[in-house]
């Protein structure tokens, strides 16, 4: 304890302080590196949370004692291990977590249907109804989040006055969405809704996109399918064309562009034609008539009206006989009536315009020399493009194919197997963005080292050299200074010490000797003093 104090002592308050100062932030920062480095690489769990599904997702990881992160002003983002987040996800969908603000038909679980008015029962509903919508919506490819909004009036008294219910829907997506998928989320909003028409849902997306107008009429709906159409007609023909002529000029070598022109009109025609050669009996109606009339007998006197006037065995009267036959056939005549009704969107023109190229052989320079493609070959392209869009002459269609040489485009690099190292290499930007953070920390580290307690250690552990005297023999020798570390400063004044207590006695002896035999110390200086 005394070296401790001594050494304390000689170092002086003001290095004391430096010391500790040094110390203390020594200690902080290798602190700060250990829990920086010990802390688990943290990944987004969840984000854009309402504040209902974020303080749900809290209570479910706090049960579970796993670490997080909250970042956001009301907790939008909620940060987890990284290596936990696919586990984590499955576990809270598992619980219906999150459940992006929206309620469905278990919100009637939960109330008291007795104790609830009829305005509650029908806004709750209506919300129950929104939020089925909104699941369903979200079941869509590309729909990340999705909100219904609902207008259903109150029924009137007269039918007349009815309003038509609409639908508004903002979408959430992870790109675009094909027009067939829009008419698809309108249509499944329209059925789920009574009274609610195609035509009146409005989509929007969160970029404020229009993808349905539900304000506009049926005539600008249809022109708007019209063109769809004509877009899925000419991507459909341009798909077949690639498929076929690339099986020849080979994969990339053949550009093929398709116009198509459609008949927007509808059509609606009647016809009734009759066959005066085809008739069919329908009805036959026959009327037979006979009568039978006599001739009179005399006058009209007094003595025909008498009795025996009439005497038996006179001659008859003549008598007129008449027969009459009429007969009625009603025949069928044949019809035909025909009514054709032409729907709008039929091809009327196609034009197809194939860009085929060349091919290329080795040339006395050994590098690739173009040639056009011979014509007999160019025409058979040709024949089999007619043949996959079904040309029609009469129709007007249009189909040219030329061979001309393509641009050069510049080789691309062959791609070779990844080896072990290129394997270890970090994938993606949090990785990359762990390793630069690791390596700065390391680097930190090391000059710290270097820098600050390395020169520290150096500087406590040195000592201020010592001189000693050391004197053998039994006279004193020339003295000679031995620097000595100061940690074996102790040691060596013991030792001095009893060197010195061997000395005085071997100067006691020699001053002895001198008095006990003078002549012969005088003959022994004599000699030291001649000796060379």
């Amino acid at each position: 304890m005394k070296s401790v104090l001594e050494l304390v002592t000689k170092f002086g308050p003001a290095r004391l302080t430096a010391m500790a100062a040094v110390t203390m932030t020594l200690i902080g920062f290798f602190a700060f590196v250990i829990l920086r480095v010990s802390t688990p690489d943290m990944g987004v769990l969840f984000a854009d949370l309402s504040m209902q599904d974020s303080a749900a997702v809290i209570r479910d990881l706090d049960a579970r004692g796993i670490k997080y992160e909250v970042k956001g002003d009301a907790g939008q983002t909620i940060m987890a291990p990284r290596a936990d987040l696919p586990r984590l996800r499955m576990d809270l969908a598992g619980k219906g977590l999150p459940s992006q603000a929206g309620v469905g038909y278990e919100i009637f679980d939960k109330g008291d249907a007795f104790s609830s008015t009829n305005f509650v029962q029908n806004v709750n509903h209506l919300r129950a109804l929104e939020g089925e919508l909104s699941r369903s919506i979200r079941a869509i490819g590309r729909v990340q989040a999705a909100r219904v909004h609902l207008v259903i009036p109150e029924r009137r008294l007269f039918e007349r006055d009815r309003e038509a219910p609409s639908a508004a829907i903002v979408l959430k997506l992870m790109g675009d969405l094909d027009p067939s998928q829009v008419r698809a989320i309108r249509h499944l909003t329209a059925s789920a809704v009574e009274g609610l028409k195609p035509d009146r849902v409005s989509i929007v997306d969160e970029r404020g996109r229009l993808l349905a107008d539900g304000a506009r009429d049926a005539e600008a709906d249809k022109g708007a399918g019209m063109e769809e159409k004509q877009i899925g007609i000419e991507r459909r023909l341009r798909s077949q064309i690639e498929e076929i002529v690339a099986g020849i000029v080979g994969a990339g070598r053949a550009r093929v562009q398709v116009s198509a022109e459609l008949d927007i009109n509808r059509i609606e025609s009647r016809s009734e034609s009759f066959d005066p050669e085809s008739r069919v009996v329908r009805s036959t109606q026959t009327r037979n008539e006979n009568s039978l009339t006599s001739a009179a007998e005399g006058g009209v006197s007094v003595g025909n009206e008498l009795p025996g006037a009439n005497q038996p065995g006179a001659a008859p009267a003549p008598k007129d006989t008449t027969a009459k036959n009429e007969e009625t056939t009603n025949y069928e005549i044949s019809r035909v009536t025909r009514t054709e009704v032409a729907e709008g969107g039929r091809v009327k023109r196609l034009s197809v315009a194939v860009l085929v190229d060349g091919t290329y052989v080795p040339g006395a320079d050994g590098r690739p020399t173009y040639q056009p493609r011979p014509a007999a070959e160019v025409e058979r392209i040709t024949t089999l493009v007619r043949t996959a869009i079904g040309f029609d002459k009469a129709r007007g269609d249009q189909v040219e194919v030329v061979n001309l040489r393509f641009a050069e485009s510049p080789a691309l690099p062959e791609v070779a197997e990844p080896t072990l190292l290129q394997s270890l290499m970090p994938q993606t930007k949090e990785d990359v963005m762990r390793i630069v953070e690791l390596t700065v920390l390391a680097m930190l580290t090391l000059i710290v080292l270097l820098a600050v307690v390395r020169p520290l250690l150096r500087k406590m552990l040195d000592t201020e050299p010592v001189a000693v005297s050391l004197v053998t023999g039994p006279a004193a020798v020339d003295p000679t200074m031995a620097l000595v570390p100061r940690e074996s400063a102790a040691r060596l004044v013991d030792f001095a010490k009893m060197n010195g207590q061997v000395q005085s006695e071997a100067v006691q002896r020699v001053v002895e000797m001198v008095r006990a035999s003078p002549n012969e110390t005088v003959e022994v200086l004599r000699n030291w003093i001649n000796e060379p």
